[in-house]
């Protein structure tokens, strides 16, 4: 029977499960923009100038030029302005141009966590969520909340005694996104599945998976201790294969948590790990599904591409953003990949 000769209520729930993937798709969209807009919020050093987390009436910036004032007198009571921004002879125009970013980021935030919630609720209501989704769906909206919590808890670390926020609550935040962020994909993927029947995780998927995890992970390390300001040169690090400076004294186990020099070496080599990895993995997914194949096989040409370029340039903004940007359209396309693996086993 054809979908057109279905009863109009049958084709109504066959198209149910798209419209929801969909809007998760939309919601998908908008985490990729607070990763990117996130990135160029700590690249700008601007994550600690809005020193409060007021839900409802920071959704509104200064306006007038009294709330400036006040919010640039908080900002200057912290470490971060005290022995740096202050020093370096920041202005109010300079703390605009941090707040600005900060607030963008917040307001990405806000805007997502109601848009989840009406669009959840707009289909919770109207009874079209499919049988299984419904704690799926709200899990994700209690991830998406606890997300914020996580921000405000990095932010938290650098109020009080330091001059940025914590290396590891920086990296728990970004890792935090992404797993949202795949998570949503995935489920927006299962929702697209036949009867939105759900997808099971392989072997080779949670192989890929997992040790791009460790690189993304050695990546949020990498910038919340700045490592990427070590050397400038690629492949070797300044002029040696393995760095001079690597401080070994307190062990290889602080040494490889802590580190700067021995950091940025893991994170440029383990990429090549991750590089085999997914050859393998991407041309195991070709035989079933040939766009996820390539869509892996260009994120990684092109991340590995935008890091030599990043560590050459002396970390310049723009492809330090790039690069956090593709890193997440890796994991979104070794997500898709894994995906269309565990579908066949379904």
């Amino acid at each position: 029977m054809t979908a057109a000769a279905l009863p109009q209520s049958n084709r109504d729930v066959r198209a149910r499960p798209r419209t929801i993937s969909n809007f998760l798709f939309v919601v998908v969209g908008l985490v990729f923009a607070m990763v990117v807009v996130g990135g160029i919020t700590r690249l700008t050093e601007s994550g600690l100038s809005i020193t409060e987390w007021n839900l409802v009436s920071g959704a509104i910036p200064p306006l007038t030029q009294a709330q400036w004032s006040h919010e640039f007198d908080l900002y200057r009571q912290t470490p971060q302005y005290v022995e740096v921004a202050g020093p370096a002879g920041m202005t109010l125009a300079g703390f605009k141009f941090i707040f600005f970013w900060e607030w963008v980021h917040r307001f990405l935030g806000r805007l997502l966590g109601l848009i989840f919630f009406v669009g959840i609720a707009w289909f919770t209501v109207r009874r079209e969520i499919p049988k299984g989704y419904g704690w799926r769906l709200a899990s994700l909206f209690v991830l998406g909340g606890l997300q914020g919590a996580v921000g405000w808890f990095m932010v938290m670390s650098g109020l009080e005694g330091r001059t940025e926020v914590s290396p590891y609550r920086l990296s728990a935040h970004l890792l935090f996104a992404l797993f949202l962020f795949s998570a949503l994909i995935w489920t927006a993927l299962d929702l697209r599945n036949k009867d939105a029947r759900p997808s099971r995780l392989t072997g080779s998927g949670a192989l890929a998976l997992g040790t791009l995890a460790i690189q993304l992970l050695l990546g949020a390390w990498v910038a919340g201790f700045r490592a990427g300001y070590v050397s400038n040169t690629w492949p070797e690090m300044n002029g040696r294969f393995v760095p001079a400076g690597i401080d070994w004294s307190r062990g290889a186990g602080f040494a490889l948590t802590h580190d700067p020099f021995l950091l940025h070496f893991t994170h440029r080599w383990w990429a090549w790990v991750v590089v085999g990895v997914l050859i393998l993995f991407a041309r195991k997914v070709r035989t079933i599904a040939r766009p996820a194949s390539i869509a892996i096989h260009s994120a990684f040409g092109t991340q590995i591409i935008l890091g030599i370029l990043t560590v050459l340039s002396g970390i310049a903004i723009w492809l330090a953003v790039l690069h956090q940007a593709t890193g997440a359209l890796l994991l979104a396309s070794t997500v898709w990949g894994a995906h269309e693996l565990g579908s066949r086993r379904t």
